[in-house]
């Protein structure tokens, strides 16, 4: 970045995941829509899960999922790195292996250098490689806000497909990535304060997580992303008609969140989280509004939210009959 340069984060009206349209609003958008009820979609548009699911053989489904996102970081390499994760995320969420993928580009040519974009490409270009996913083209256009992301093809076992509406009662909860990145994002947006933790997070990919869970035999989960941990376990325990029980001590956190949210860097997007689940949820009195905003916090590239226990990952709560999430 030049001296004369803007910084990338300046030009976003939100950060990351936090530029979500809130989930209530999207939900009146989108209700009465089925999309195509044919017998081969195996998860379409009902329930909101993380990437649609199309059976075409008795032994393999076609996942197809997109995700891209103004920027999160002012590094053009590392924001580039973070919404390739992001993009490949709800594949490994569905318990699935990312295949090939497209590139998704709005720019400000007039503003921004065309070398800056190279760098987003050049990170996107990196973490696809790790995840051993093509990435074979691409679309872009003219823009007075930057966006970058990804449309992902994977492919799983119709068998072993995890899903938002599978949640069993009696179950634990594991969450495989620390809370907080919404928070550090904003902080950095405007003070320009570098979080090491918070980006290598945020770039680290779901893939050892969901070969795990596939591997136990795992078939509830989602990712937590921009609807915030408490968002994303509503939308999971609402779709399977179960309750869920939060332990808020178990919940893993980045270094500097709850300095940063006492002193008010709680984005716009995750008040409107905690706005939109609040009607289904309740608390022990123990629980102060501070780690209500944390556990509501807009994720981006956050962890797998699973159903059941994996080795090497914390258990923050419990399936439960009846409905909502409770704190405690």
């Amino acid at each position: 970045m030049t001296a004369t340069q803007e910084r990338l984060t300046s030009l976003a009206h939100g950060g990351g995941c936090a530029c979500k349209i809130p989930p209530g609003e999207l939900e009146d958008a989108v209700r009465g829509l089925t999309g195509q009820s044919a017998p081969e979609v195996l998860v379409g548009l009902d329930d909101g899960d993380d990437a649609s699911a199309v059976l075409v053989r008795n032994d393999l489904a076609v996942l197809s999922t997109a995700d891209f996102f103004t920027p999160v970081v002012d590094d053009a390499y590392d924001w580039g790195r973070i919404a390739a994760a992001n993009a490949l995320s709800d594949i490994y969420a569905m318990g699935g292996a990312p295949v090939t993928a497209i590139n998704l580009v709005g720019w400000p040519r007039e503003k921004l250098p065309m070398e800056l974009l190279t760098e987003v490409l050049r990170g996107g270009l990196d973490v696809a490689g790790q995840a051993n996913c093509p990435v074979a083209g691409g679309h872009s256009i003219d823009d007075p806000e930057p966006k970058y992301g990804m449309a992902v093809t994977g492919i799983a076992h119709p068998g072993e497909l995890m899903r938002n509406d599978a949640a069993e009662a009696g179950l634990p909860l594991t969450l495989t990535k620390p809370i907080g990145v919404g928070i550090l994002n904003n902080r950095h947006k405007q003070t320009g304060e570098y979080f090491d933790e918070a980006v290598a997070t945020m770039a680290e990919l779901n893939a050892e997580a969901s070969r795990a869970a596939v591997a136990a035999g795992i078939k509830a989960a989602t990712d937590v992303t921009g609807f915030g941990l408490l968002g994303h376990l509503f939308k999971m325990a609402r779709a399977s008609g179960v309750g869920a029980v939060i332990d808020a001590a178990a919940v893993p956190r980045l270094n500097g969140v709850d300095e940063s949210i006492a002193d008010g860097y709680v984005s716009g997007g995750t008040r409107r989280n905690l706005d939109w689940v609040r009607p289904h949820l309740s608390a022990d009195d123990s629980v102060a509004q501070d780690d209500l905003l944390l556990l509501a916090d807009a994720q981006t590239s956050g962890g797998l939210l699973v159903v059941g226990e994996l080795p090497g990952y914390p258990v923050i709560g419990e399936i439960v009959a009846g409905s909502g999430v409770h704190v405690r």
